[in-house]
Formats: structure tokens, sequence, C-alpha cells
């Protein structure tokens, strides 16, 4: 026997002589080893192979540790150290391939398995947060999951579908055809591909049939060597994980196995499954120590797990008490010696058998006595079995779970694992119990179950082999029994009830999730389902288990202090409820929809009233509940409840042949009663002092995850109970539960003993508003599921627009996920377009993005509108307010009614037949009674009534009358038994014959100090009569409570339970008033009313006039014959009186002629006292409301005054009163000096010296500028690894290559200043328009820093909010003194000579601008500066090689102003043609910031030798000298200088303010450069003819008269020029061909030359705007160059453009222009003689920039999510847990990812300030939002991708597809552009680099 060889080698002694091979060869060759063994193997008799392979396997895997005399020195074959795999492991590894292989390569070994794999199953492995699909229209299961690439590869268009972030793992189900139908299977898997595999060659995986065995033998080994038994239960982390790293390897090798196709797994399952083989090797009999020593490591584990091994004789009684185990459950087990027996087997179970399990339920506990083998009996029989009992003892690890689910696509194996996992399943609930992690556990155990139980066919197997129903309700039921405690419920004392407590870790956590919804998922199935719901003994068990949840969570009223710890349990009850018992619930449900299945409802109800009972008899209840205590928690009701209305509305059951006794009844109606009434009191602040849980407990009750589970199953029960009970018992009842009964009196004045004065309101309206809900709800009482739909949807619309999907979240579904109607069905999408309009996104300028939103139909409000409904489904009672304003709001703007409309009355669906009797309780003379003294207190305005109260009852009273018994009989005979109490009040029930009946006088019990007592008997004189009136009495106050004490005895009587009546006196002795309340006496007071004649007084008095009611059809017969009248739908109180009055007159003459009766009697005329008090009050009432609405308009009207102005001062609106005096630059002669309001003190003054005034400000780094680009296209976002984006052609990377050229060839200094930097990282400066006083600031600044709460902006950094607008800034801009007048003076025009003024200019800029004395201005203006330069980082300010050098400082200062104007020309768009002051206009603080700039320039004057003026302005003689110093560099010739930087350094030289002349001076001198470095650049684009055509045709008009203004003539004076140098030389033909030969016509040339300058013109158009506040023209895009020159002063003011104008005309040469352009182009020659190539790169191009893109985005956000979301970090090279992209630049970077942090920075941090200077707009691609960082904060920004709804999807929890807002996206590049992420966006937070 190979066994014996293998037993022998086992044994570390001499080697059977097989296997001697020289050992070198052995480790040399393993190759040859294996194809030798496999040769020998493959002969017909291959014992001799088999004993030398098994012992080579022996060698090479043995868990052992190395013995001394390890094989031939050879340390391969030992395993390393510990009994942890070392590095021989490897070796092992290397070994198993290599055989497995059988000499041959090991990765062609795997592409030849792989060829036979039938692979007609994906069976995708995946563990949690990998992307998955769920389609919903191919899916069998709703657990139906596909892999992203099966999903892609399938057709799902137009399918409901969506993607979703798997949580606890899953794998792909394509093809597999249990799950999903054939018609979603994807290419691959779609042909049943196993037909045309051909057969796997015997040889090929004969090896592994050999190899396998061991290798899973020794990981099983190290298993078991690795575990320890820690010593207090408490696995320890630490080693468990140590163990399962080194076994990595390993388990990866088998994991690759499965990978190789279902050949291999074929094989795998042959090894895993062959009980022979684990016999052979594990018995751990045999010589070898080592083995038996695994072995006997084996049975201490299965000891300590509290499992027996059944072989062993000696049972290892029952599992030792753990921590946590309750005593009570051992003494269960002990109890469990199989008394059970016979229940198992459901069919022969008899009457007697349950007899006898109801008593011994009673004793608590000992029912547990299932099978005990289920819970502690593990026996293993296979390598599979005992492989999962050690990942449960490991507490599943990952890669374990993915190797034993990889095997899933074998059938064998799965029904084989299937089983395994059942057998285990106790074992599992053990170990998740102990674990620490139970939440990871949980989500691998799911991972696994859900994979074999949403298999319907595989679930039935298993059920009907391994009593898997047995199986899992036995282990739920051991798990809760850990946590139970004794409910305090009704008798605290005595209560045999057990709950569970919800504060345990087990109901905290959820640990018991997994397992119950492994229960729901196999209820789900049919078979399975069917199974349950036939086995008796199961449904006991299951109810038994429902009742442990029953009451729990028990709250008690605090009536003293408030409680001091609020305990959070709630939650975690409420959880444990609807997961553990509603679930399973609705899953039953929902098999039981036909006639065939009556008989699982009938036990069903029969287990469920059972169980119901026992509580009763456990709890020990009679009639009364305990006062003061709730629990919201009710499950074995609702089972009950749910299971009727199901057996009436699906199964046509009878309802009362599954109904209880009356006596039952009433037990069963009070605790869902009392919740109710609980409800009321927690709405009336009753229970403060229990703090802010019981309201979070009211809510969840009603919320829409929970309210079908829990509301409406109780007031279903209590509809049946009210239809089944007697009507004057139930309503007396309710009114006794919400403790009102002592308010129903007619006497003024009352003492209620149970309710304090302030709740009696809100108690009674509580009352009558459940009356209302019980007596209209109709949602089980036969609605069918659409209508219901309808109404759930109605109501939610009417609260408010919803989205689409916080609707599907809003209406209660179904909680089962199988229940069919699934969210986003058919229904639910024709429901919504029926009822529903939908309102597009739209955007607020202010920033806040709407989403999609559906908003109710008109007629919907017209006829659907159900404000019960509404009430039933509000969580917060504000919604109920929100329902009405919509429909007062509806009802003006559709003019049908102007007023305050009530809630309008709705018809209802009629009654299922079985439910009639609910309607007597329209029709019991109790709520006559009260309806009839609440109808007459109101009239008599008692106190504590509302209008809420009296529309309730009006709505009673209308749907009393709808729901009358047709005929009018008498109905008197009917009621047995004299009714003595009844007698004075109504003759018989019907309300329509009740309602005409008149009501003389009324006995009540008054306190001796009520006003009625001091009357005589009531005499005849009108005052007598009137003052009894005006107070009235309770005859029936007493009789309400006594007629349900006589009605509850009767009922128990006719029951005749006597054990029952010893109990009564003490309960009724509750109702006794308390000895301290005054006495009571008894007065008689006169009413003379009936029902009828009060509502008619009552329509007097609502419209406060007299006689205002005439009956409608005297005038108009018809309406008694047609009466549903649209006036009568909507409209208020009177409205509701004149509807109900029609009805009644409808429903009898009689009444119809009382009616009349009524109204002839002009009512009698009252007496004046009467008249004047409540007048009076009124009157006073109404005038004092007059004057203060007076007052109230009259505040408003300042107010909208004040908040017109500040709005015109600071907002964008272009309000027609320029002279605001906020406006710092409007010219105003009347005023000598600018005045500023300073905003924080209020006062307004000039800006001084010695207290300057200063702008709030915002300064922030910008490289918006630098994103332009050259084509109008914006860049793609790229979507493949081809689509790369490369930032060379962006304006900033332009800029910077340029300039390093110049500082390669030219003078440093005069480099810096023939450019502008600040294209990235420029400071942007931007103001919200208001000032302050600098000192006010820093007081502000002070409070703000003592200030504590503040978040959002860092005061440490300067950062506050404009103290008026709360617009975000960090600094204050000083406002340089200056009259404005001064400022006309400096804009006359003067008559100098150009000549003149260029002298003036030299000069005033040769005067060193000394900087002004130590004033507290220039103070400010300094440290202005310094926060200026410390905005932006170093790196954007220091440009010069000689770090510090003063020309830095000038140079980053000019720029600043650069920066600012560029930006806000592409704030208007690029261009100026709209003209005007444009939306910056307003705020602009360019002025402030020029004489903050001009000063600190002065304080650097520029040698005069060079400055550039001098050049420009003068001829230089000495044009050699400059080239004699060879060694030193030049400096940059004036064409290479940029006109813009130049433009700015010489105003910005000049002393401010400057002089209108002297501006224009300098613009014209510039633009002669501009128009120059124009015609060299126009020379350079053309070819070589042109450029000889153009010379010649210029020379012939040189000499004309204004030759120096034309452009041809001075063209071809350039080209003369530079042609003596070799700038056009090299041309060479290749650049001819590149340059495409454009035919240039003079209006080419013009309009090249035109834009050209246009840029220029447009900046300094800015400029003079700013400096000189002189309004810029509009005009049309064609005529922009010549509206700007003529602006600027360049074109003469007698020009007239009679014909094309054309640009040179604008020229102005301060010295004879062919002298200064011969001059500069000597520069440029002298130059190119050495660098020819550079001379042509540095010529001034024209400006061809377009406005600034964010990269466009694709269609389809799948498009992006599929690329980005796999992509890998280019750091790291993993998958970033947050990806991110940028959208400015394209860049990937991970979000919070430390692998890429620098220097504490994150990547996303550290990007935006490289990219955007500290501004970031980062596509979060798990998220699909949008995040911006600014500076050191970020905020969400929102999504630009939306459903089809319209709405976002944050984290794509929903999954649906997403398309691309454009509308949001311009609004985000909008907010980007101008720089207003800071004002918009509200929600800031700090970042601390960590994003």
């Amino acid at each position: 026997m190979a066994a014996a060889a293998a037993a022998a080698a086992a044994v570390g002694g001499p080697q059977p002589p097989q296997a001697e091979m020289p050992a070198p060869g052995l480790a040399l060759d393993k190759a040859a080893t294996a194809a030798h063994l496999k040769a020998a193997l493959s002969r017909p008799d291959n014992r001799a192979g088999a004993e030398e392979l098994q012992a080579l396997l022996e060698r090479v895997l043995s868990a052992e540790r190395p013995l001394a005399a390890a094989a031939d020195g050879e340390e391969a074959a030992a395993a390393g150290g510990g009994g942890g795999p070392g590095a021989a492991e490897e070796e092992a590894l290397e070994w198993c391939k290599c055989l497995l292989a059988g000499g041959g390569g090991y990765d062609e070994f795997c592409a030849a398995v792989r060829a036979y794999d039938p692979a007609a199953l994906c069976g995708l492995v995946w563990t949690a947060n990998f992307v998955a699909y769920r389609c919903r229209t191919c899916g069998i299961s709703p657990c139906m999951s596909l892999c992203a690439e099966c999903f892609h590869q399938g057709d799902h268009t137009g399918h409901d579908f969506n993607m979703f972030r798997s949580q606890a793992g899953g794998a792909c189900d394509c093809g597999d055809s249990n799950v999903m139908r054939e018609s979603g299977f994807c290419k691959r898997h779609q042909i049943k591909s196993s037909s045309n595999i051909p057969c796997v060659p015997k040889d090929l995986l004969m090896m592994s049939e050999f190899v396998l065995p061991r290798f899973i033998f020794c990981l099983i080994q190290y298993l078991r060597e690795g575990y320890n038994e820690p010593a207090a239960d408490v696995p320890s982390e630490k080693d468990l994980n140590k163990v399962l790293q080194l076994l990595e390897p390993q388990i990866s090798f088998l994991e690759d196995l499965t990978k190789m196709g279902g050949a291999m797994r074929s094989v795998l399952t042959q090894v895993l499954t062959n009980q022979q083989s684990y016999k052979d090797l594990t018995s751990g009999l045999g010589e070898n120590a080592y083995a038996r020593k695994s072995h006997e490591k084996y049975l201490i584990a299965l000891k300590s797990s509290g499992l027996t091994y059944p072989e062993d004789k000696l049972v290892y009684g029952i599992q030792e008490p753990s921590a946590g185990t309750s005593t009570l459950a051992v003494q269960g087990f002990a109890g469990a010696t199989g008394t059970l027996g016979q229940l198992d087997s459901s069919d022969e179970e008899d009457q007697d058998g349950s007899q006898g399990l109801g008593k011994r339920k009673r004793v608590k506990l000992s029912s547990n006595t299932k099978d005990q083998s289920i819970m502690d009996v593990l026996k293993h029989k296979s390598f599979l079995e005992e492989l999962l009992f050690w990942t449960i003892k490991y507490e599943f690890p990952q890669k374990m779970v993915t190797f034993l689910l990889n095997m899933l696509p074998d059938q064998e194996y799965k029904v084989a694992f299937t089983k395994t996992f059942v057998q285990h399943y106790a074992f599992i609930m053990k170990t998740l119990k102990k674990s620490h992690e139970s939440d990871t556990m949980s989500n691998r155990i799911v991972h696994i179950s859900v994979q074999l139980f949403s298999n319907e066919e595989l679930a039935r197997q298993v059920t009907e082999e391994c009593q898997l129903l047995d199986i899992m309700v036995t282990v739920l039921l051991y798990m809760m029994e850990s946590c139970l405690i004794k409910s305090e419920l009704q008798d605290e004392e005595n209560s045999l009830h057990v709950v569970v407590n919800c504060g345990e870790a087990l109901l905290k956590n959820n640990t018991y999730w997994p397992l119950v919804s492994d229960f729901i998922n196999i209820l789900s199935h049919q078979s399975v389902a069917k199974r349950f719901l036939e086995d008796h003994g199961l449904l006991v068990t299951w109810m038994n288990f429902v009742s442990f949840f029953q009451g729990m969570n028990l709250n008690k009223r605090e009536l003293n202090e408030h409680v001091e710890f609020e305990s959070q349990t709630y939650y975690a009850a409420f959880a444990a409820e609807l997961e553990a018992c509603a679930q399973p619930m609705w899953g039953l449900l929902s098999h039981c929809k036909v006639r065939e299945t009556q008989e699982y409802t009938r036990n069903v109800v029969r287990y469920c009233l059972e169980a119901l009972q026992d509580w009763f008899d456990a709890i020990n209840f009679v009639d009364e509940p305990a006062p003061n205590q709730v629990t919201f928690h009710l499950p074995l009701h609702r089972y009950y409840a749910m299971f009727l209305s199901k057996a009436v509305k699906c199964q046509e059951l009878d309802l009362d042949s599954v109904l209880p006794d009356q006596e039952m009844l009433m037990k069963l109606m009070i605790h869902p009663l009392q919740i109710q009434a609980s409800l009321a009191e927690i709405h009336s602040n009753m229970w403060v002092r229990n703090g802010l849980q019981i309201k979070g407990q009211a809510m969840t009750y009603v919320q829409s995850h929970f309210c079908n589970s829990m509301i409406d199953p109780d007031i279903y029960l209590l509809q049946v109970c009210a239809s089944r009970l007697d009507p004057d018992y139930f309503i007396s009842s309710v009114f006794e539960r919400f403790k009102v009964v002592d308010l129903l009196t007619m006497a003024s004045q009352h003492q209620n003993t149970v309710l304090d004065a302030e709740h009696e309101r809100s108690m009674l309206e509580g009352a009558l508003t459940f009356l209302v809900i019980l007596l209209s709800l109709r949602l089980h009482l036969g609605m069918s599921d659409d209508e219901i739909l309808r109404a759930e949807m109605v109501a939610q619309l009417c609260m408010n627009d919803r989205t689409h999907s916080s609707l599907l979240d809003l209406i209660p579904e179904n909680p089962n996920p199988k229940s069919g109607i699934i969210p986003g069905s058919y229904s639910f999408e024709s429901v919504l377009s029926a009822v529903a309009d939908f309102k597009a996104p739209v955007f607020e300028p202010g920033g806040s993005m709407q989403q999609g939103m559906y908003t109710p139909k008109a007629e919907v409000w017209d006829h659907e509108f159900d404000p019960v409904m509404v009430i039933l489904r509000t969580v917060y009672r504000r919604d109920v307010q929100s329902a009405m304003d919509r429909y007062t709001a509806f009802l003006k703007q559709s003019g049908k009614f102007p007023g305050n409309p009530w809630p309008p009355y709705k018809k209802r669906t009629p009654l299922h037949p079985s439910y009639k009797g609910l309607m007597r309780l329209l029709h019991c003379k109790t709520l006559h009674i009260v309806l009839f003294t609440l109808l007459y207190k109101i009239l008599m305005d008692h106190q504590n009534l509302s209008e809420h109260v009296l529309c309730m009852v009006l709505y009673l009273i209308e749907l009393g009358l709808e729901n009358s018994a047709e005929e009018e009989s008498d109905e008197e005979a009917s009621v047995g038994g004299p009714e003595r109490c009844h007698d004075s009040w109504f003759p018989g029930s019907n309300l329509v014959s009740n309602m005409r009946h008149f009501i003389n006088y009324v006995r009540v019990r008054v306190p001796e100090t009520a006003p009625e007592v001091k009357r005589d008997s009531p005499a005849s004189t009108s005052s007598d009569s009137l003052g009894s009136l005006q107070n009235s009495g309770t005859a029936q106050v007493f009789s309400l409570v006594a007629e349900r004490r006589k009605k509850f005895q009767e009922i128990i009587n006719r029951n005749s339970s006597e054990a029952n009546q010893v109990v009564r006196p003490k309960t009724s002795n509750k109702w006794s008033a308390p000895g301290s309340a005054p006495q009571l006496t008894t007065a008689i007071l006169e009413i003379k009313e009936s029902i009828l004649s009060l509502l008619i007084k009552l329509h007097h008095k609502l419209s406060g006039k007299q006689n205002s009611y005439y009956p409608p059809w005297l005038d108009d017969i018809e309406i008694l014959i047609q009466p549903d009248i649209p006036k009568y739908s909507h409209g208020d109180g009177i409205t509701a009186v004149e509807r109900i009055l029609l009805k009644a007159a409808l429903q009898s003459r009689m009444n119809k002629r009382i009616i009349e009766e009524i109204c002839r009697k002009v009512t009698p005329p009252v007496p004046p006292k009467k008249i004047t008090a409540a007048e009076k009050k009124t009157l006073d009432k109404e005038e004092r409301r007059q004057k203060a609405r007076e007052r109230q308009q009259k505040l408003l009207a300042e107010f909208a005054s004040r908040q017109k102005s500040f709005m015109e001062t600071a907002m964008d609106v272009d309000s027609p009163e320029s002279d605001i005096p906020m406006e710092i630059t409007t010219a105003e002669p009347q005023v000598s000096e600018a005045v500023y309001d300073c905003v924080i003190c209020g006062q307004s003054g000039p800006s001084s010296e010695d207290r300057p005034t200063g702008l709030v400000v915002l300064l922030q780094a910008s490289s918006v500028l630098g994103q332009c680009r050259d084509n109008i296209e914006p860049k793609k976002l790229p979507i493949t690894e081809e689509e790369q984006i490369y930032p060379w052609d962006t304006c900033a990377a332009v800029h910077d290559v340029r300039l390093s050229l110049l500082q390669r060839y030219f003078k440093d200094s005069s480099c810096l200043l023939a450019v502008s930097i600040g294209w990235e990282g420029g400071v942007y400066v931007q103001t919200c328009g208001h000032t302050l006083h600098i000192d006010c600031h820093k007081s502000y600044m002070e409070s703000l820093r003592n200030d504590q709460v503040l978040q959002g902006f860092s005061v440490d950094k300067g950062e506050f909010t404009c103290p008026l607008c709360r617009q975000f800034a960090n600094s204050v801009l000083p406002c340089y003194p200056g009259s404005n007048v001064e400022n006309n003076l400096w804009q006359r025009p003067s008559n100098k000579s150009i000549q003149d003024l260029i002298k003036e200019v030299e000069e005033l800029q040769g005067r060193p601008g000394a900087f002004p004395s130590e004033t507290n201005l220039s103070k400010e203006m300094e440290s202005v500066m310094k926060d200026i330069k410390n905005t932006t980082q170093k790196k954007y300010r220091d440009y010069s090689k000689t770090p510090g050098s003063p020309d830095n400082d000038f140079l980053f200062m000019y720029s600043v102003a650069r920066t600012n104007l560029e930006l806000e020309l592409i704030h208007r768009g690029g261009n100026l043609c709209s003209g005007g002051a444009s939306t910056a206009g307003k705020r602009s603080c360019l002025n402030q910031l020029f004489h903050v700039l001009a000063l600190h320039m002065r304080l650097y004057s520029i040698d005069s030798e060079y400055n550039p003026w001098r050049k420009l302005t003068q001829l230089l003689e000495e044009m050699n000298s400059q080239l004699g110093n060879e060694e030193q560099q030049p400096e940059v010739p004036i064409l290479y200088h940029d006109v813009t930087s130049l433009l700015l350094i010489q105003i910005l030289m000049m002393p401010q303010p400057l002089r209108k002349d002297h501006f224009t001076c300098i613009v014209k001198v510039l633009f002669t450069l501009l128009y120059t470095q124009g015609l060299v650049a126009l020379s350079v684009k053309c070819n070589e003819d042109d450029r000889s055509a153009w010379k010649h045709t210029g020379a012939l008009k040189k000499n004309t008269c204004d030759a120096e203004k034309s452009y041809e003539v001075l063209l071809s004076f350039v080209i003369r020029e530079l042609s003596k140098g070799k700038l056009y030389h090299e041309e060479g033909t290749q650049e001819c061909a590149t340059i495409s030969p454009i035919a240039w016509s003079p209006e080419s040339t013009e309009k090249y030359l035109q834009d050209f300058c246009l840029h220029f013109l447009r900046i300094t158009s800015l400029l003079q705007h700013h400096l000189f506040g002189e309004d810029l023209p509009s005009c049309q895009e064609e005529e922009e160059f010549s509206v700007l020159s003529s602006c600027l002063g360049l074109l003469p003011t007698f020009y007239q453009t009679e014909h094309p104008f054309i640009s040179a005309s604008c020229l102005d040469w301060p010295v004879p222009a062919f002298d200064i352009i011969s001059q500069w182009c000597f520069e440029i020659n002298s130059f190119t003689e050495r660098h020819a190539e550079q001379g042509k790169a540095l010529l001034i191009q024209e400006s061809r920039w377009k406005l600034p893109h964010l990269l466009q985005l694709p269609e389809n956000y799948n498009t992006i999510f599929q690329y980005y979301h796999r992509k890998t970090c280019s750091v790291c090279t993993k998958v970033p847990k947050d990806p991110a992209v940028c959208l400015v630049c394209g860049t990937f970077v991970c979000l919070k990812g430390l692998c890429c942090k620098q220097q504490s920075y994150c990547e996303c941090v550290l990007h935006s300030q490289n990219c955007g200077a500290g501004t970031g707009i980062f596509l979060l691609i798990n998220a699909s939002v949008i995040i911006i960082i600014r500076g050191h904060r970020f905020c969400l920004w929102g999504s630009v991708y939306l459903d089809a709804h319209g709405e976002e999807d944050r984290d794509l929890r929903r999954g649906k597809p997403l398309y691309i807002c454009k509308e949001r996206y311009k609004v985000l590049e909008q907010q980007w552009i101008s720089h207003t992420f800071d004002h918009i966006n509200k929600r800031w937070g700090p970042h601390y680099n960590g994003l």
C-alpha cells in the first residue's frame, strides 16, 4: 500500500529503498525527477511509481520541524522552523509546480489545462469594494451580480441596472441560468460550450491527483500547528494573522489552480471531497509521532469550540458556560436530553405533543430542546470539511474565502461545500459571537452564504437533506438566548417574560445580521418557505424566537427630573425588529398570495395567537396597561395582523374563522392603542424628561423604512378589533387611553386627574386625529397595490417636491427584496408620471444648485390631496404644515379659494366586506355624545379647544353621514338591555337621526367653584337661561368610564372565566378623584340644542354674521339631485359646515325640514351684556391685529429700502444712480474729497494720512491666465492610455520658455524689464467694495481672534469675512487720500506738443520717489505690499539669476498690475465690445492697487541710462559703442520688449496721481513700438517673394506726405533694414513648406496688424478706465480697434472714417520714423549675427491666447469611471483608494494617498499648488463629486454629472448611469475663471494638507 510507505517515510528513520536517489540530483533537476515519476506512473503497473512519489512528497511537503538528521543535509526538504513555512516553503512550492507539470514548464502546463476549460460560467470572485453591476431586468434572484467585463459584453440597453460597490464581496453570475436569464449572458458565456470541448487526456492531470492531497494535508497541518487555543476565549489576533501571512503563498497557489478552469477544478473537487484519502492521511494512527501530535491539536481545537467529535466515546458534555452565556441557557441545555425527539418529524406530530409544548413553553427556555446535535456535534470526513473548520477558526481569512468560492463553478463541489457550510452553521455562529472583528467577519460569511443560498435548487436540496431550516432557526434562537433579560412590562415583579437586551453588543453591533440575512435569503425560495410554513414544530420555535423581541426596549416616563443618561439603544431595537422579525415575515407573506396557501396562514395565525396568549400570561396582563410605560416593539401583534390582512386580501379566507374570542381581541387592542396614545403624549411634550431619544423612537416608528412593518399593522389590528368589538366600549377606551375623558364635559370647568391642563388640548387633538385615521385609512382594508402606491406617492409629493431617489426611499416598499415590487419598477414609474410633473434642475446665480424635482400636478391637489395620509406619514410635524401651505398656495393660484382653507374631505375607497363593522364606531351613542359635547364647548368658547379639534369633529360627522345605514330605522329594539345612562341623550345609534335630536337639560358634576353652581334652578328669564347655557355638564363623563366597565364586564361574563373578576375593583379605583380636588357638586344645565342647531350656530359664529346660513336647496332644488358640487370641495370651516348640512338634508327629509325650521326662527336677540363682552374682545383683537399689521408693514418697508440700497452698493445691480458715495472713482465736483463709509463704526469721511480707510480685499494667487491655450476647442479629459495632455502649449509654459531664452543671451536686469510674470501664481486682487477704517479693522480682527466658534477660515492668516456682506477676505487695501476735484483738473486736455510731454515724462520719472514720511498710511501701504508678496509662493516671484535682487521685486510689482488687468479682460469675455463698467467694474480696486504699487516701484529708480523710455523717444548717436564690450551681455533689444509691460513700468514710475496728458503721451509712444513689432512679425511670416514685392512697393511711396503713417512704406523699410542682418536667412526650402502660402492682400495685412495691436489697446483702455474713471464705449466687434484707439486719444479727433479705417493712421512718431526704426532694427541685426535661430524665436508674436477652459468631459460618466477607477498610481503602482483627476490639466492624483505624500503634503494639495497656485479642482472618481481646494481650505462643490432624473449620485450609491450636465459644468468653469469659489460656496473646512 502506498499508505504504508507513506507512514514509514513520515518517520524520520531510514528511507525505504525506492526513495533513495542522490539528493543533489533532486535539488538540481526537479524537472527530470518529475518527468521520470510521470513516466513511472503512466505504466499499467504503477505501484512502484506511486510509492516513489509518495516518499518524495513526504520529504518535500512535511509540516514537521527540521529533524536533527535532516535527510542528506538537504534543507529544502525540511520546512522552516516554528511550524510556519520558511524559505524551504518556496522550495516546496517549486517542487509542486514541477511535479504537477510532470517535467514540462509550469506556464505551458497552465495553458494546456486552460484549453480544456468548459467555461460556461464566469464565477469571478471579488472582495469588498469591488465595482460590480446588477441588472434587475435580467436577474431571477435579487442578489444577482455581474463583473464589469461581463456586464459590458452583454446587452443591457434600456434595462433597469445599476453599478454598485460590493460591501461583502461576491461572485459573477454570468452563465448561471439559475440566477439570471440567459438573454443577459455576455458573449463569452452565451454558448453552452461543454459540448465541443475535447475530453481531458488522462496523463495531463494525473500528477495533480497524486500531489494535491498531500499539498492540502500539509496546509491543514500548518493550520493545526499555528492555532493555539488562547486562554480567555479571545483568539489573539496577532498570532492568527502571522500564521496566515506565512501561508499566503500556499493559498495563493491553490487559488491559481482554481483559475486554470473546469478541468483542474474537478480534480480539486475529487481531492477535497474524497473521504478515503482524508482518513488515510489524517487519522493520526500509525507510528508517525508528528501526525499523532497534529491530530491531538485538532481534537483540542474541536473541544475548545464546544464541539464534540462523536467517535470519542466520552462526550464532552455541554459547552462550558462561556462569559456572556446566561445560566438560563445552560439549564436549557441540561434539560435538552432529547425530549423533543418525536417532534422532529413534523408529520407524526399529534395534538398531544403540541399541548405538552404549550405547557413547557411557559417554564422559560426549556422549550429549546431541539436536537442537541445541531449545536454541538461536528464530524469531519473530508479535507473540505476540515478546511472550512479552520477557515472559521481563523475568522474567515480573505484568501481562504476566495479560494473556497473560486471552486463554486464546479457543480459537484458546490453541493458538497454547501452541505459542509450548513453542517458548520452553529460553529460559525459561536465564532462570530466571540469575534472582535465581527463586522469584517460578517461580511466574509455573507460573501460565502449569498453564493450558496441564492440558488433555489441548491437551497431546496440542502433543506431536504441537511435540515437547513431546523439548523438556522435553532442557531438563531441559541444566539439570541445569550442576551436575554427579564421583561419589566406590566407586572415587574411577577413577569415571566424574557426579552433581548438591546444594549448588548450582539444587538448594538448587528452581529446577528449574517445569520438573519441567510434566513431571509432562503425564505425567498418558494419550495423552502413552503416547508417552513408546513412544519408546525418550526413555526412554534420561530414564534418563540419572535417573542424574545416582543416588548423589548421598554420606555418608562420620567415624571420628576430629566433622565441623566440618554440611552441610544433604541436604534438597535428598531433594527432588530425590522431585520430579525419583519423581514422574514415579509418573506413568508410573499408566498401566501393565492387561495391554495390558506393552510399556511392558518398555521401561522394559530401559533401566533398561542404565543400571544403565552405572552399575556407571562406578563400577567388583565385589562389595564400599566401607566406611563410604552414599548414600540410588538412583533407578535404585527405578524398576526399582517397574516390576517394577507388572508383576507389574497387568500379569500373568512376573517372570523381566524379571529379569537372577544376577550382576546380586547387584550390585543390594548398595546397598539397604548402606542398611539403615547405618540400623542410624546408630541405633546409629556415625555421631555426622557430626553431626545424618545422623540427619535416616535419618529422611527413612522419613518418610511419602518412604517409598513410597524405603524401600519398596528393601525390595521386596531381596525380589526374595532370592527369586532362593541363600538361604545372601543370609543370610550380610546378617550380613556388618551386621558381626555374628564375634558368631555359640558361644564366650563373640570378637573383632570391624569393630565396637566397645558397638555389637554394636544391630547384631545391626538385622540380625534387617531379616530379619523382609524376610520378613514384603507391601506389594508380594500385598496389595491397600485392604489396604495399612488396614495403614498401623493402624500409624499404634497409635503414637498421630491427627487426621484428620495421618493423611492420615502415610499414604504415591502422591505423584503423579493416582494416583486422592485423600486423603480414599471408601476412606480407609471404612477409617478400620472401624479407628478418633472421640474428640470435649475441654477441660481448664487450658486445653489437644484436637483431635478417632481411636483404634484394640479389635478392631484384638486382631487387626491389626502391630509389623513399626510398626517400618518409625516416624521416631522412641520411637514403637515408644509403640505397645507402648498395646498393653500395652489388654491390661491388657481383661484379656487382665496382664504385659509381647511384640510379637504376626501372620499375613500369602499371597505372590504369583512371590515364593514368598523363603521359602527361612527354610529354609536358614545361617539355622538362626545361630538355633541365638543360642538357645544366650541360654540361656547370653552378653553383648550382649537380649530383643529373642530376640524376633526366635523370630519367625523361627515364620515358618519357618508357611511350611514341606508334606511332610517329605529334601532332601539336591536340593542339588548336597558341603557339607562343614554336615555337622556339619544334615542338610537344612527347618526343621521341623532343629529336632529334636541337635548334639553344635562346634569353635570362641576367643581364647587364653577359658575354653574351659583345659579338657581334654570329660570325662564333669558338672561338666566343664557347664563346656564354658557357652562355645561358631564352627565356622561362617568357614563363613559362606567359604560366601558359595564361592557367589559358583560363580555367577560359571556366568556365566564371567573378568575379575572377578582381583579376588577382594583383597576376601577384609579378613576375616583383624588381627595385633594375641590368637591364636585351636581348642577343641571339647560341646553336645548341638537347637533344640527349647533352646526348652524357654528356657521354664524365662523362667518361672524347673524343668520348667515341659508339652506341652498330653497333656491336651487337641483342641489339635492346632484350633490357633488365642486364649490364645496375646497374651503374653510364655513364650507365644511355647509357641506355637512347639505349631506344631512340629503340623507333624510326630517333633517331637511328641521334645518329649514331652525333657519326660519330668527335667532332671538342675544342679551347685550354677552355681546359686548365677547364682541368687545373680538373687536379689540381685530383692532390690535390691524395695528400690528400696520407696524409690520412699516418695518418691512424700511427693511426693504435698506436692503435695496445695500444691494445697489454691494452687488452687481447696474443701478441707474451712479453717484453712490461708495463708487470711488466717480467724479463729484461738489465734494472736495472722496468720502468712504466705514462698515464697522458707520462713520463717513475721507481717508487721511493718519486715519486711513481701506477696501476689504481678497488676495489670491491664480494660474488661470497660464491655462490659456491657443485653440478655441478645450482639451478633452484623457480616457484611454493614448490620450495624454502635455502642458507645453499653455500660456504659462510659453512665457516661461521666452524668459529663460532671454536670460541666456541678455543682461539679467534688462530681461526682467522686458516681460511680465504672474501667468502662473500671479496675485489677483478682488473686493466686495466695502470700506472700513484700518484701525476699526484691527480691533475687528482682535475680536475674531478671541471668538472660538469660528470655522471655515483662519484668523491667524489674516482671513475674515466682510462685516457687512460676509464675503470672504484676507487683507485691506488702503485708499490713497486724494480729492476728486483734483482728478478733474488732471483730466483737462492740454495743448502741449508731444515733444514737451515726452520731456516732462522723462523728468518726472527721473525724480527719485522717496518714501513718504512714516505715517499710518505708509505703514499700511507697506504691510499690504507684504501681504501681496506672501500671497504667492516664492517660486512664482523670483525669476532673477541673482536671488533677492531688487529687479525681482520690480518685476513682481508691475506684473501684479498686469495680472489683474488681464484677468479683468478675461472676465469681460476677452474683448471690450460690451463696454460699460461691466460686472467687475463696480467692485474694482485697481485704482487703489495702482497707488500702492506705484508708491513701492518709485523706490527703485531705473538707471536713466537703461530706461527704455530713452530708447523709445531719442535717437542715440553712439550706435556702435554698444557692441564694443563683447564680454558683457547686451541689453534686450527694444523690439523684443513686451509693450504692455513697458506701459505698466512707465506709468508706475510716474508720481501719482498721474496726469491724463502724460498717460496719453506714453500710450502714443508705445504704440509706435508696438506697430513696428507687428511689421517685423508680419515680415517674418511671409515668404521671400512677398518680402521683395513689399520692399519694392513701399520704396516707391516713401516720399509721399504721410509716408510715416502708411504701413506699406514702413513695412518695406523694416524689411530693408532687417535684410542687413541674418533674420531672414537660413530659411531654406523646408521653412516655406510649413508656412501656408497666404496671399497677403492689403485687407488681410491690415487685419493682421489690427489684431496684433488689439490686445494692447484693450489692456490700455481698461487701465485708463480705472485710473481716470472714464467709461468704456461699447461697440461692434469689427470696429473695436477704431473705437478703442479714439478713446485712448491715438486717433486725431478730426479723423473722419470715410474710407476703410487704417491702423497706421494712429501712429504719432515722436522722432522721425525711419531713423528710430533703423536704430531698433540695428539691435536685432547685431544679435542675429550670432544667433539667427533665437533671433526669430524671440520676436514678439501676435497675441493668440483664447479664453481659458476646463477640460472637456465625456457625455457618460461611466467612460471616466471605467478608465480611472482601476488606474494605478504612478508612484506606488497600486490602485489608489480614492482616485481623483484634476479638471484643469488632467493629472491623475491620489486623494489622501499616503504613498504620494511629500513633506507632509498629500498629493491633491501639492498638485493644487503646482497646477493652480493653491486652487485645485478635482473630480473624485469614486464619488462623482468635485472637490475644490483653495489654499488651506477645501469644499465639496457638488457633481456635474446627473442621472436621468436630474439628480446627483454622490459616492455612486445608486449607481445609475450619469450624464454630464453642461450648465453645471459651465457654472463651475465660470467660478474658476472669476475666482469666486470663496464667495459662492459656503461650506469650507481646513484640509490640514491631508487631501
